[in-house]
């Protein structure tokens, strides 16, 4: 009996030097993990219900307020580089979700086991036609540019060279706006892969550790994070700004 219990009071002396009790330590990681818990959502209480109920409703409410002062810009004929802010404050919301999801989500949950030889040839396929019409284009305009230059200026060397550099920098918006709508694509077709379609998704391939113990701002982030939200807000602005402005700068500046 005395060496029984001394073995067992050398254990518990073993457990209480690594750590305490079983017990009692069990009970202190719940306490801390329940009020953990608490303060995390005491913190997420200032957002409205109305926006953790229906984030993507918010996010078109807000993308269609700013398109409208897109076109109100235009309209009114403000400064040009306005509608560059327009359009950035227009995907702002969906465009940093996205990013928070997009950099929370290792590349390992984006394997495309699913995907099939043929869709993979397809897609490359699709890029190669795209690019060609791409260079097809520019080719085009860089012989009628040079052909209204011709016409436009003569043979002076100088002011040649002068409205070659002005139409270099009329054409960095363009060039710009062309990049940003290829990451807008770029970003929208990985949301899809990662989220869907649905507002608040079933099931996703989001890491279960994003925002663990904060559901609310979770819910909130996944449904701005909405790949038809970020194509509108940050492909469909960048389109409407671009028509109605870009294309007038341009124009000005061969007049």
């Amino acid at each position: 009996m005395s060496e029984g219990g001394g073995e067992a009071g050398a254990k518990a002396a073993a457990v209480d030097e690594v750590g305490g009790m079983p017990s009692t330590a069990e009970s202190t990681r719940d306490g801390t993990t329940v009020k953990d818990a608490e303060a995390k959502a005491e913190r997420d209480a200032w957002l409205p219900r109305w926006l953790v109920a229906h984030p993507l409703y918010a996010g078109w409410a807000w993308t269609l307020l700013w398109a409208g002062l897109i076109v109100l810009d235009e309209v009114l004929d403000l400064a040009g580089w306005t509608w560059y802010l327009l359009v950035l404050v227009a995907a702002l919301p969906t465009l940093i979700s996205t990013l928070v999801v997009l950099h929370a989500t290792p590349r390992s949950h984006l394997r495309a086991v699913d995907a099939t030889v043929l869709g993979h040839f397809f897609v490359r396929f699709l890029a190669l036609v795209a690019a060609f019409m791409v260079w097809a284009a520019s080719v085009v305009m860089s012989a009628s540019i040079s052909t209204t230059v011709q016409s436009v200026i003569g043979d002076s060397e100088k002011e040649v060279t002068a409205l070659g550099f002005n139409l270099m920098l009329a054409a960095v918006p363009l060039v710009l706006s062309v990049l940003w709508m290829a990451f807008i694509v770029r970003c929208a077709w990985f949301l899809r892969r990662l989220r869907g379609w649905r507002q608040v998704p079933v099931k996703t391939r989001v890491p279960k550790k994003f925002l663990r113990g904060r559901p609310r701002l979770k819910r909130v982030v996944v449904g701005l994070a909405h790949p038809g939200l970020l194509l509108v807000a940050g492909l469909g602005t960048s389109l409407l700004a671009l028509f109605v402005d870009a294309v007038e700068l341009t124009l000005n500046v061969l007049e």
